[in-house]
């Protein structure tokens, strides 16, 4: 009998426990896990772009070597280097009563050298933009020393010139011409020791047309 009741103790005693178990989670069998609390999504922040700098504003000397290259002039020389020594010089022909217009229709009346002369002084050097366009203007050739074919048409050739009148005008001094047929006949010529303005009209029967020490011809209109 005793055993029996020592049985029923602890029988008494393990229900006790599970009842108190049971009640210890509030709501029992019937409680619901609580879900986790999250934050809102967070979008990213999008990346900033920091805007371009300008581009560079180019300098005179900077448009001309671009144009240069652009039109594939001088390949083989910085073109506003060039152009900046030719507009010295010029100055320093003009102080020197050697004559900047003499000068440049001696030295710079090429094609090539022509085009950029008259791009780029207006830019490094404007004072200098009436000369070298009246020397290289468009259609319009001066002519210094030498002798020259006449031809209706002379075009480019340097050693051709167009009839009609020119002048030359400064302080001449030994300042010798001459017409000649195409056998070579002189047919009008002149010598000046001294003088401040000659003329000469060159005829489209004329062979050759000669100048010594006269300066610039240039052609009257």
């Amino acid at each position: 009998m005793r055993a029996m009741r020592g049985v029923g103790a602890v029988a008494a005693g393990l229900a006790t426990v599970v009842l108190v178990s049971g009640c210890g989670g509030g709501d029992g069998g019937d409680a619901k896990p609580t879900a986790a609390s999250s934050s809102p999504p967070v979008s990213p922040s999008p990346s900033v772009v920091p805007p371009e700098p300008p581009p560079a504003k180019l300098t005179a000397e900077g448009k001309v070597d671009t144009l240069a290259e652009a039109e594939g002039w001088l390949p083989d020389e910085v073109a506003s280097a060039y152009v900046a020594d030719i507009c010295a010089t010029l100055t320093d022909q003009e102080e020197s009563g050697a004559g900047a217009v003499q000068w440049l229709t001696l030295n710079e009346t090429d094609a090539e050298h022509g085009a950029v002369l008259k791009a780029g002084v207006p830019l490094l050097c404007p004072e200098w933009s009436k000369t070298v366009t009246e020397v290289l203007g468009a259609g319009v050739r001066f002519y210094s020393d030498g002798t020259y074919r006449v031809t209706a048409k002379p075009g480019s050739a340097a050693e051709a010139i167009a009839p009609g009148v020119y002048r030359v005008s400064g302080a001449l001094e030994d300042c010798y011409w001459e017409r000649t047929s195409e056998g070579g006949e002189i047919l009008d010529n002149g010598f000046a020791t001294s003088a401040r303005d000659i003329t000469v009209t060159i005829a489209p029967s004329d062979g050759q047309f000669t100048a010594r020490g006269c300066g610039v011809w240039k052609p009257v209109k």
